[in-house]
């Protein structure tokens, strides 16, 4: 044994030996560096591709992309001559044909490569560019492109965030950033109003077709708002900015009665942009799942049990539509005007049945009920933005204003039938009715400035203010069993009513010297929270109660970045961050959809302050890319869902209260892996240790554990124009304030065939095995309640998606052919 693990690790030390040779002989000495910017309006092109050929033999030696400025830098190129190639859709791909390293010339530096508007047909284009990267890297945010996700297509936004990296979603809608939740999603940079605002109802209502990338910001700079307890999800919507009139369609039909829609139309030439896009989405979900109560210190002959099972059925039913224009007022200055509509109608059923029993598991109530919830939300908004640009080419002044309006009616019916009543059967029936309207809007206006100091320098600065109105009624009756009349219920009415105001001034100074670059941002806030809490008495008079949180706060920010050799990165952050409490976490409206748990906001919640840090590190090789951080959040009077004792009939009530302190650390890797030619993968593991300080006032004792959750995203090429994606992910068992949420899994599928060029069909089932279940376990002092909810289950989509126009039509001229042969859409320079 011994003589064959002596020969093992003289095997394993000639191969190292050996491959420390290879690559010292493959090592190269030279590199290539420039800024690729567009030739009419001297703006940098982010994410455009620099690759480098072997002059000789045509074979691709290295392909990188630029980052947000347009710079780009090739390491370690042997000696040799190259064929340089600069290419980005819509444009002119940009060649030198000779290009020498050599021990006398190590570093080719193009200065500004300025990029020209393509000649030819759109389709030649993308035939000589090479693909859309999936996943970018920027200073303070990552960009996942997400258009081409096979495993979401026909679904919600909700279903495609799942798909992303480092982002979580839960039974409701809710979304996390590594494990936490707090995090703000934003729409095109914008807080919607969709559905009043609520997140969760606002991704279920977007298409995934409509969605162009998704951009994280998990520790965000200075020039962001302040807002979200773990960071930032940008969703950016398909806005096309493609030369002449071009458009594409997206249609599909899935099981369980689910249908998607999505067609978008763009026109642009030298001075306008038209766009518009509109979404159609008709979507069932079904939902199962129990609720069941064990209660530990039961009176003699007392309840002893509660188990409740559900059955739901939930109809989403919503329009989108987004339209804008940009026009240049002159070749440095644009404005651009955009609108947005939303219609949506939702109709949920829900089915419980409801089983008190006594210690010895003797029936107390046995009972039937049926919630019935209709809802009716309409929201617009309307911006405008302005941009002018000086001589500088990094020179620039941004406004934008952005106002949005929109109402949330909610109407629900709870019929409850009690068929046995100690175990003697009696025929009773309860009905409560609610009726809940609220009205939001909101006024946004901000302006940018940005300046180039020195030669690496850059300042920025600007001023936002942001007004949000939110008011809402309720109105409660109950059937009386006396009259046959509906009652006012006075404990179940309120009139809520809040505003909202955030203003802020913020500097941000960022500087690079050689391969160390820096950025320092300092970001004011004055927020204030006035809420109206409007309550009945029994004789139904209402009297109101004022409420304020007010406090002004400096937010600073760090970030430092090293570049070091053979396109590795290293970078330390350190970011203030705020979590405001929401109109409906400080409403106290009383949700009494379940009879054994209700549920209200708190209008007492204070902000979380959130202090985070991050270290990254980053390495790009040909075939693979990693990104891998260290990161620790300390937020301070974390807001947690906490849930009551029973009382005497068994009712708990759940209400978001401030607790002292939360701090989360953890690791995260993201790998994007190219191993061969046919096959890709994106991986994704966060590892996180979460610990909570008890509280004793609420009954809450330390709690702290460990907890992960991975996924892996896996893209084949098959022959006959068919790719291949297959997606995994799991969330292990996590600590709550209260309690544990267990372990969780799920698998997806999706297949895409190219019918043509611009026709593509494709077929996905998401949730294959019906096995992602949200199932959690709350501890208290005299009761334990084990919840499981299934939402969705398995679901399949047909997608039929075709692309059209042409950008060919404003160019007359015949393009000419470049020297040695090159393309029509080549150009040198």
């Amino acid at each position: 044994m011994r003589h064959l693990t002596r020969k093992v690790l003289l095997l394993a030390l000639a191969i190292c030996i050996t491959t420390v040779k290879i690559y010292a002989q493959t090592t190269g000495v030279g590199k290539i560096t420039g800024t690729i910017v567009d030739g009419q309006t001297n703006e940098t092109i982010p994410y455009a591709s620099a690759l480098v050929l072997d002059r000789k033999t045509k074979a691709t030696v290295k392909i990188v992309q630029t980052d947000l400025d347009g710079k780009f830098t090739i390491n370690n190129l042997p000696k040799g001559v190259y064929t340089f190639k600069a290419s980005y859709v819509g444009f002119q791909t940009m060649v030198r044909d000779s290009v020498s390293i050599s021990d006398a010339v190590k570093e080719v530096n193009f200065g500004s490569i300025k990029m020209k508007t393509a000649k030819g047909n759109l389709l030649q284009e993308v035939t000589i560019t090479a693909a859309k990267p999936t996943m970018q890297l920027g200073i303070d945010k990552k960009v996942f492109s997400v258009d081409q996700s096979l495993v979401s297509e026909g679904g919600s936004a909700t279903d495609l965030l799942q798909n992303v990296p480092s982002v979580q979603t839960d039974m409701e809608g809710n979304v996390s950033l590594r494990g936490s939740s707090g995090v703000r999603v934003l729409i095109d940079g914008k807080p919607s109003l969709i559905a009043g605002g609520n997140v969760a109802q606002i991704l279920q209502s977007i298409p995934a077709s409509s969605i162009e990338s998704v951009e994280l910001i998990t520790n965000p700079s200075a020039k962001y708002d302040a807002e979200g307890q773990s960071g930032i999800i940008n969703i950016v919507l398909k806005k096309n900015k493609k030369l002449g009139f071009n458009g594409s369609l997206a249609l599909t039909a899935g099981n369980r009665e689910n249908y998607n829609a999505n067609t978008s139309l763009s026109f642009q030439n030298s001075k306008v942009n038209i766009f518009g896009n509109y979404s159609y989405r008709y979507g069932y979900r079904i939902g199962r799942g129990y609720n069941n109560i064990t209660y530990l210190n039961p009176s003699a002959g007392g309840l002893g049990f509660a188990n409740q099972n559900n059955e739901s059925r939930d109809l989403n039913d919503g329009h989108n539509l987004k339209a804008g224009l940009d026009y240049y007022l002159a070749e440095k200055t644009v404005v651009t005007f955009s609108a947005g509509l939303n219609y949506r109608t939702g109709d949920e059923n829900e089915l419980l049945n409801i089983n008190q029993l006594g210690v010895a598991f003797n029936p107390l109530s046995l009972s039937r009920r049926t919630n019935n919830e209709t809802q009716d939300n309409k929201s617009y908004d309307l911006n405008l933005d302005f941009s002018q640009k000086f001589k500088n080419p990094k020179e620039e002044i941004t406004a934008n204003f952005s106002f949005s309006e929109g109402t949330n009616d909610n109407y629900q019916i709870y019929n409850t039938n009690i068929f046995n009543l100690n175990g003697n059967a009696v025929d009773d029936l309860d009905i409560q009715r609610t009726d809940r309207d609220s009205y939001n809007k909101n006024y946004t206006a901000q302006i940018d400035y940005t300046r180039p100091l020195g030669a690496n320098g850059k300042l920025e600065a600007g001023y936002r203010t942001q007004i949000r109105n939110s008011e809402s009624l309720t109105y409660a009756d109950q059937l009386s069993p006396v009259n046959g009349d509906y009652d006012f219920n006075y404990a179940l009415s309120n009139d809520f009513n809040s505003k909202d105001q955030v203003h802020a001034v913020y500097v941000n100074y960022q500087n690079q010297i050689k391969n160390f670059g820096y950025q320092l941002g300092l970001r004011g806030e004055d927020a204030t929270l006035n809420t109206s809490m409007g309550a009945y008495d029994i004789n139904s008079n209402i009297a109101y109660t004022p409420g304020k949180v007010a406090y002004t706060r400096i937010y600073p920010s760090v970030f430092l970045t090293q570049k070091l050799k053979n396109e590795q990165q290293l970078q330390a952050s350190y970011s203030r961050r705020v979590n405001r409490p929401r109109g409906w976490d400080t409403n106290p409206f009383l949700d009494v959809s379940d009879p054994l748990n209700y549920r209200q906001g708190n209008p007492n919640l204070q902000p979380e302050d959130v202090h985070a840090f991050e270290l990254s590190y980053s390495k790009f090789f040909t075939k693979f890319s990693l990104i891998s951080s260290l990161y620790l959040r300390k937020t301070n009077d974390v807001i947690q869902r906490l849930r009551t004792e029973p009382d005497a009939n068994g009712i708990t009530i759940t209400t978001p209260q401030n607790l002292t302190n939360n701090i989360s650390s953890g690791v995260e890797l993201i790998g994007k892996f190219d191993l061969v030619k046919k096959w890709n993968f994106t991986a994704n593991v966060n590892l996180y240790q979460s610990k909570i300080k008890g509280v004793p006032e609420f009954g809450i004792v330390e709690n702290a554990g460990f907890s992960y959750n991975a996924n892996l995203t896996n893209n084949f090429t098959l022959p006959y124009g068919i790719t291949l994606q297959v997606r995994g992910d799991y969330r292990s068992r996590e600590v709550m304030a209260q309690g544990i949420r267990k372990a969780m899994f799920g698998v997806d599928g999706g297949a895409k065939y190219d019918i043509s060029k611009k026709a593509s069909l494709s077929l996905n089932v998401r949730d294959i095995f019906a096995s992602r279940k949200w199932e959690m376990q709350t501890i208290g002092e005299t009761s334990i309640v084990d919840f499981s909810r299934l939402w969705g289950g398995t679901q399949a989509n047909l997608t039929f998606s075709y692309r059209f126009g042409k950008n060919d039509f404003s160019f007359k001229k015949t393009p000419k052919k470049s020297e040695e042969g090159s393309r029509p859409e080549e150009e040198s320079f």
